[in-house]
């Protein structure tokens, strides 16, 4: 009855975002194992979590946790029951390890991999932040041009009353429709971020949107490597805690949140299941290699001849965290040239077009 009115309570708070940060999930098991270490019950521990979460949407979920779990339910059949809130192969890891009276270290080990992956997607977010900042100052600058600029120029052309060079027609005209739909603009582009939004959440769109981003040069490398980064990890959080090499095979697939490579999985589950090895497995998936380069097959190979997934999953986890930074330099080193050479052509539009009317302005004084 407590927690059902301290739920009630939560409620009544505005939650805009019904989702979990990667930093409060890690920082969740984290705590939690520790806890556990110093001997203390899992519902109080959890209350103890549960105290400490800053995310109203997450408190609530943990008081639904700790309800299940008053409910004679174990820890992971009770998580299973917030499926929005944990993931399947966090379930699994949790529930390989509860049986053997392990759970703080499985606990430990979802909090080290959570860390990964959120340092991962950091690295990549500040990788990305400068070259969108200099397009951000290039449209501003844009912006101001065609909104300030060009309509005190216009002034001075009109009253002197002469044939304005093409190039100039074009600015000027571009400037007007900016300024005399500039609410249209706006409302088309919030319309359009809306549309995107709902778009991927939708099965068709997602589909659309992961086969867009593998069609861009260089952003395709960075988005690759950072799921076969998962992918490795996952792999070996899953082999580590004992869970079938199908159930795993699975996992990962489910686990890589990309509908290309969980269809890829699917037949590397079928196949496997047909006594066939996984490396070969994943070559008749993916036979021009295109989703899983041959390096990444090559390490696997290994494993699938000296039986230690564990290490070999791990160095595959750590080697592709550095090719995701290697592709992120590559992508951005690329940006700022292209930056710059938008840059350049609207200086030289702008350039040309004024300097070629005050030239004809001058010739008919």
């Amino acid at each position: 009855m407590e927690n059902e009115k301290t739920i009630d309570i939560y409620k009544n708070d505005i939650i805009l975002f019904k989702t979990v940060s990667l930093k409060d999930k890690y920082n969740f098991f984290e705590y939690l194992s520790v806890m556990l270490d110093w001997g203390v019950g899992i519902t109080e521990s959890l209350e103890s979590v549960e105290s400490k979460i800053s995310s109203v949407y997450f408190k609530i979920k943990v008081k639904e946790l700790i309800t299940y779990i008053e409910s004679w339910d174990s820890f992971s059949k009770s998580m299973k029951n917030l499926p929005n809130v944990f993931s399947r192969a966090e379930v699994s890891i949790i529930e390989a390890w509860e049986s053997t009276w392990m759970l703080s270290d499985s606990l430990m080990k979802v909090s080290d991999d959570l860390k990964k992956v959120s340092d991962l997607k950091n690295n990549i977010k500040w990788a990305l932040t400068y070259p969108i900042i200099i397009f951000l100052f290039l449209f501003l600058a844009l912006f101001i041009v065609l909104t300030f600029v060009i309509p005190e120029l216009k002034e001075l052309f009109s009253s002197a009353e002469v044939d304005l060079p093409m190039s100039t027609q074009l600015l000027i005209g571009t400037s007007n429709f900016v300024k005399n739909n500039l609410w249209l603009l706006f409302l088309s582009f919030a319309s359009f971020v809306v549309f995107i939004y709902w778009y991927k959440n939708t099965v068709s769109g997602k589909k659309s949107i992961e086969n867009f981003i593998f069609g861009l040069p260089l952003v395709w490398v960075v988005y690759r490597n950072y799921i076969l980064s998962n992918i490795a990890s996952t792999l070996w959080s899953l082999v580590w805690s004992g869970v079938s090499i199908l159930k795993t095979l699975k996992l990962v697939g489910k686990a890589t949140n990309n509908s290309i490579y969980e269809w890829l999985f699917d037949d590397v589950v079928v196949s496997v299941s047909w006594w066939d090895k996984i490396v070969e497995s994943m070559k008749n998936a993916d036979p021009e290699r295109i989703y899983f380069p041959a390096d990444f097959l090559q390490m696997l190979s290994v494993w699938e001849r000296t039986a230690n997934l564990e290490a070999i999953s791990k160095k595959l986890s750590n080697q592709y965290i550095k090719e995701v930074d290697y592709s992120l330099s590559s992508l951005t080193k690329w940006i700022e040239p292209l930056a710059i050479l938008f840059a350049a052509a609207f200086v030289t539009w702008f350039a040309y077009a004024i300097v070629w009317a005050i030239l004809k302005v001058t010739q008919s004084i």
